[in-house]
């Protein structure tokens, strides 16, 4: 596993982000691994941290769906070449998501967002 939380921000700006990495970084950060998302509204796209997350008893998926899920997400990420954007929002969140109220990070528009807004 990547331990995302003790390595510089610099050094991993570049590479694309990994389900681990981003998993780990999640339970080291909050204890748990809070669900995330993509939203699209008009054209623009937000990565979302949710409020469920996977150790939670009523979450709807199981480890091995939550996992393809983020792995489909974190492959937008680095498509749009957003990894190093989403690794300082990550790192200096110091909010925590809340029951109806999720963390929102815009993702920047680029060549390749539209592919994704259809």
């Amino acid at each position: 596993m990547v331990d995302f939380i003790d390595k510089p921000i610099s050094r991993k700006a570049s590479q694309p982000l990994e389900v681990e990495e981003v998993m780990g970084f999640l339970r080291k950060r909050w204890g748990v691994t809070y669900e995330l998302k993509l939203l699209v509204k008009g054209k623009s796209l937000f990565l979302q941290i949710m409020w469920g997350y996977l150790e939670q008893q009523s979450f709807s998926l199981t480890e091995e769906e939550y996992r393809e899920e983020l792995s489909k997400i974190i492959e937008i990420i680095n498509r749009l070449d957003q990894t190093s954007e989403v690794r300082t929002w990550l790192f200096n969140q110091d909010r925590k998501p809340r029951l109806g109220r999720a963390l929102s990070l815009p993702l920047r528009a680029g060549e390749g967002l539209e592919e994704f807004l259809l």
